[in-house]
């Protein structure tokens, strides 16, 4: 990983920006909920728990740090919205409920609000913070993976490479498919991270070989006259990409796609190793090296520096920060 900013008290909320809002039909009833101190996924197994339901049967958008204050939808069929409507449990609270005609699934998520108040920050930091706030919004940010993916001390990812050089199949049987997944997607996330640290002085631009990333669609394609692709990727239209490796991934060609076989040997892995894990988890996709900057704004509160900002699905915060506090005194 990239040099690490410090670690400072921080007020920091997190809210989704669903996809679609429930209809106010269906047989699956939509949870709007707050939490503090607790992942996503205990916050189900408290709700499971307290419906007399599997875990399984919940479903959700994306994952949400216990760290924060977060708000995001979930969803459970065959519950009656007037029963979650204002629950409140440890460490969280049903805040509204409707109903919606088909199960929440991972993805269905245009991206997260965030908002952080940094303590440790005054009036003389606010010039700088919102130079490199302009900054992100011209170029974009960085795409790494936080630390929370990866587990505790990096145990995820070293469960993931186990996972992958043994007996993938015979681990599916053990542990269930979610974890298999996060366990997964850590080795995946860990060559991303490698792959842009290596790059990350030409993110804003395309070489002959990259797989490019389309910001509006989610579509790659490879690159073949970066040339020709020279304005759009200054428009920040479009951007590099990186592996997160699988047999189903598009591979990037010459010197770039010999870079992220050299990273993958790294790892002790290569794209097709992903295929003994069952079920299909984990095929393989691109994701793009940076990512834009919605609705930034940063202004001085009581008591520190208030950041709003949001991300597309499946970016996170830590990145910003990590960027808009690159070279303050105290970092």
């Amino acid at each position: 990983m990239p040099g690490r900013y410090k670690q400072i008290p921080e007020d920091f909320s997190v809210t989704e920006v669903p996809l679609y809002e429930p209809s106010g039909s269906g047989e699956h009833c939509f949870l709007w909920v707050e939490k503090c101190g607790i992942s996503t996924l205990d916050a189900v197994e408290a709700l499971a728990a307290e419906f007399g339901r599997p875990a399984r049967d919940f479903g959700y958008a994306g994952l949400k740090d216990a760290r924060a204050v977060t708000r995001q939808w979930l969803s459970i069929n065959g519950v009656d919205p007037a029963r979650a409507s204002g629950l409140e449990l440890p460490g969280l609270q049903v805040l509204s409920a409707s109903l919606h005609e088909n199960k929440l699934r991972m993805g269905h998520l245009a991206g997260n609000r965030f908002e952080i108040v940094v303590r440790e920050l005054g009036p003389e930091h606010l010039p700088a913070v919102s130079e490199n706030l302009d900054h992100l919004a011209k170029f974009g940010v960085p795409n790494y993976f936080g630390e929370q993916r990866f587990g505790k001390r990096g145990a995820n990812l070293a469960k993931g490479i186990r996972i992958l050089q043994g007996n993938p199949k015979k681990t599916a049987r053990r542990i269930p498919k979610r974890l298999l997944r996060l366990l997964i997607s850590a080795v995946q996330s860990e060559a991303f991270n490698r792959i842009l640290i290596r790059r990350i002085e030409e993110i804003d631009q395309v070489v002959a070989g990259d797989v490019a990333w389309i910001h509006a669609s989610g579509a790659c394609f490879l690159v073949e006259n970066p040339e020709q692709e020279a304005a759009r990727c200054e428009q920040l239209a479009i951007s590099p990409s990186g592996p997160m490796p699988g047999p189903k991934m598009l591979l990037a060609g010459g010197e770039i796609g010999r870079l992220e076989e050299e990273v993958m040997a790294e790892l002790a892995i290569d794209c097709e190793i992903f295929a003994k894990v069952p079920g299909g988890t984990n095929s393989g996709v691109r994701r793009p090296l940076r990512v834009p900057l919605g609705s930034p704004q940063v202004e001085l509160v009581d008591g520190g520096l208030k950041l709003e900002f949001e991300l597309g699905k499946g970016s996170f915060a830590t990145a910003v920060l990590r960027q808009l506090l690159a070279g303050l005194p105290w970092v």
